[in-house]
């Protein structure tokens, strides 16, 4: 029986489960195509790391002043394809990094999943030979085998989902991206998950790693910028927090800095605006 305090993938909402059990058949293919010896080869030529963690996470005035994680992100299951020009070779992801950097963002999030949100492993180098950000492989990892791969393909850092983990994967995961250099955003959706990964981030040697807040109500598929000030009281580490999901205006960034948040990471109120990055400036005004 399951522990009640530890998450697990037959958990979550019917759309979360069909993306682990497709995530779970792409990572089988994935480890028959290129071994883990072939992923080692291939970390030894990957670009670069860049310090995600020391780009988002230093001083800090007071009010702090946003810093901002702008995603790259084609489609959703829920929203379709964003916008009609990001059909086939519409979508440049380069050129949309490239708005986000002369705009004032700290790093970028890269989603690569395919089959969901019409994602590349190959987008990160395009973006890291265009811009001098730190990238995040944003998908569904519930494999070592993924964080490997997100090393060999460049990426700085990965997402963890703690909907989609228990415990001994999130420690082993820790463990494994702290090994490969890889910094982590550990994403909760509620206060249950909230509660359960602090211990897991304050017992692991892995010493950069960012806690996110999403927004977005994984039951109801509805998003409130106040989730992330509701649970605020429970965050043991404020310097490290990411509120994820629903920030659409200059006041949802002021709203957060008034109350001690540093670090956003915004998607696809970005993503839907004809030029990603004048809808980032916008947002974050003299704070870029």
């Amino acid at each position: 029986m399951n522990n009640p305090t530890t998450s697990r993938p037959n958990d979550l909402p019917a759309v979360l489960k069909e993306i682990i059990e497709h995530k779970a058949e792409e990572v089988a293919q994935a480890k028959r195509r290129d071994s883990i010896a072939s992923l080692s080869s291939k970390i030894k030529d990957a670009s670069a790391l860049r310090d995600f963690f020391a780009a988002l996470v230093a001083e800090q005035s007071d009010p702090p002043k946003m810093r901002v994680i702008a995603e790259i992100k084609r489609q959703s299951p829920s929203a379709g394809l964003i916008r009609p020009d990001y059909e086939q070779d519409g979508f440049k992801p380069q050129l949309i990094a490239q708005q986000y950097s002369q705009a004032g963002a700290s790093a970028i999030s890269c989603l690569t999943d395919e089959n969901f949100f019409g994602g590349s492993l190959t987008y990160i180098n395009l973006i890291k030979e265009t811009v001098d950000l730190p990238v995040i492989r944003k998908d569904f990892i519930i494999d070592e085998y993924q964080i490997h791969e997100a090393r060999a393909y460049g990426a700085d850092a990965v997402l963890l989902i703690a909907e989609c983990l228990d415990d001994d994967q999130i420690r082993r995961f820790l463990d494994s991206a702290n090994e490969l250099g890889l910094a982590i955003l550990l994403e909760v959706h509620s206060k249950a998950n909230l509660t359960r990964v602090q211990p897991l981030i304050q017992g692991s040697t892995h010493k950069r790693v960012l806690l996110g807040i999403n927004n977005r109500d994984l039951t109801r598929m509805i998003t409130k910028l106040s989730h992330t000030t509701d649970l605020l009281d429970l965050v043991q580490n404020r310097s490290i927090l990411v509120s994820e999901s629903g920030i659409k205006t200059r006041n949802d960034i002021q709203e957060l800095e008034s109350n001690g948040v540093a670090i956003t990471l915004i998607g696809e109120h970005l993503m839907r605006q004809p030029n990603p990055g004048n809808a980032l400036q916008a947002l974050i005004g003299n704070n870029g």
